[in-house]
């Protein structure tokens, strides 16, 4: 390490603080050391150390009930938790409070040092990457500085450290993939495989082979054994895009696979132990799906541990400036010439409702770039290419800017769901399906409003906390950890 970096240890016990400090001076770490959380706590406060190394049970008081107030305090040190109490519970509660990671004692004085270097080292590179997403750096993954996009950031944020499956929903072209390496790419496994399939561009005869593969002579044109994506994913990330696509004999091999840990190749014997972390997403209702009887339930829980779901680029037309120079500013390093938009080119961009989300925008992007000479393009060349792509549609979406009222705004949405069906009837339960629509975002845009804090939002929205907290799980609305004060 360039800099020396402090290592704060609170530990009731002093053998195991003389350990560490030995082990983490050898290692040229610089060691404070405290029995108390008292005194943790306010080298905490004060500003001191790079990470801290606390027990949970200590004389005045808890280590796990001092974690919240150590992110509020210092949302980047980094935390590492010890203790005696060997449960399942503590393990869970270490981490959904914000730990970088938990250890049971007696622990392993080796891992923990790798722990500690771990910690400063994805610190730093963290440091880093944000930096340069300050300095304008077009290689990150996702752009956008929205409010929508910085609950997606959070989310990714604090998945970082977990191997929880997660669970990303969005409409086509908003990004899912890009979410999935992002989760990848800054998690334990990034050293790993990064492996996709497509449910969807799958025949369904040959998804258990893609999936879990196959042995030479299973099946009529086996002339070789296949690795299937599972074991090409091992040690990594296997992303399962369009999930809601697949067909229901594999949703039950996927099940047990994710129930046993294991599986066996299409014509083999031997069971091969799965060691990949499952990333799903998907641009349809999994919910819906289970009820109509098309996707399993039980299935959806185990995929479901964490949503993130993906703003539509209508929901985040701030980001669309910044969308638009990316893919301009990436053209321009493939050497098709570099462009630039006007402001009232760029107004009309925003104002477009974009029902391909950011695909459609990288493709109108790409288009004006290849036909249009000039290097400044202006309004009027982009509503043409609009106009053409949209196959004469209005470009430019006429309620965005409309005064109206909430009744107004619900009534002119329910008038085009029911003209879409032609005269004919939607299926039975609209009521539930329409409140559902109208209850999420409210409850979304209050949690926002106040910061995360669900007692406010409860009080906000007039609901007891408990009937906020049952809406939160009924609606699958990723809550962000931490910040309820």
């Amino acid at each position: 390490m360039s800099v020396q970096a402090t290592v704060l240890v609170a530990d009731d016990d002093s053998a195991i603080r003389t350990v560490l400090t030995q082990a983490l001076t050898r290692k040229g770490y610089e060691v404070r050391t405290t029995g108390n959380a008292a005194t943790l706590w306010r080298w905490v406060s004060d500003g001191d150390g790079d990470i801290v190394i606390t027990d949970v049970m200590m004389p005045d008081g808890n280590g796990l009930d001092l974690l919240p107030q150590i992110k509020k305090r210092r949302e980047d040190l980094r935390v590492i938790v010890m203790s005696a109490q060997n449960t399942l519970l503590t393990a869970v509660k270490a981490a959904e409070r914000g730990a970088f990671e938990y250890l049971p004692k007696p622990f392993d004085l080796p891992e923990l040092l790798d722990v500690v270097d771990r910690a400063l080292t994805e610190h730093e590179q963290t440091a880093e990457r944000l930096g340069e997403a300050d300095a304008g750096d077009d290689n990150l993954p996702l752009i956008g500085r929205s409010q929508a996009m910085q609950t997606v950031y959070r989310a990714i944020a604090r998945l970082t450290a977990t191997e929880l499956s997660v669970l990303i929903t969005g409409e086509s072209g908003t990004g899912k993939e890009l979410v999935a390496r992002a989760l990848h790419d800054f998690s334990k496994r990034k050293g790993g495989p990064f492996v996709a399939i497509n449910m969807a561009a799958i025949p369904r005869d040959l998804i258990e082979s893609e999936l879990f593969g196959h042995e030479k002579g299973a099946f009529t044109g086996a002339a070789n054994r296949y690795a299937g994506r599972f074991e090409q994913a091992q040690g990594g990330t296997l992303f399962l895009d369009e999930i809601g696509d697949m067909p229901l004999e594999a949703q039950t091999r996927l099940l047990r696979v994710l129930q046993e840990g294991e599986y066996t190749t299409v014509g083999g014997r031997t069971p091969i132990r799965t060691d990949a972390r499952i990333i799903s997403a998907t641009h349809r209702d999994l919910k819906q799906l289970a009820a109509q009887g098309l996707f399993r339930e039980d299935l959806y829980y185990r995929l479901n541990v964490v949503p993130i779901r993906l703003p539509p680029l209508r929901e985040r037309r701030e980001d669309i400036p910044d969308l638009a120079l990316h893919f301009l500013n990436s053209l321009s390093d493939m050497g098709l010439g570099a462009k630039t938009l006007t402001p009232a080119g760029m107004q009309v961009l925003q104002r477009y409702p974009w029902p391909g989300n950011v695909r459609e925008l990288e493709n109108v992007v790409r288009r004006l770039t290849a036909l249009y000479a000039q290097e400044t393009i202006d309004a009027v060349e982009i509503e043409a290419e609009l106009l053409e792509a949209s196959g004469g549609r209005p470009t430019v979406d006429l309620d965005a800017d409309r005064s109206e009222s909430l009744s107004e705004a619900v009534e002119r949405q329910l008038r085009r769901y029911f003209d879409s069906h032609g005269g004919a009837l939607p299926a039975t339960g609209l009521y539930t399906r329409v409140l559902h629509e109208v209850e999420r975002p409210l409850i979304v845009l209050t949690l926002a409003a106040t910061n995360g804090n669900q007692v406010k939002a409860a009080d906000l929205l007039g609901l007891n906390r408990n009937t906020l907290r049952k809406k939160i799980r009924e609606l699958d609305i990723p809550v962000v950890r931490g910040l309820n004060s």
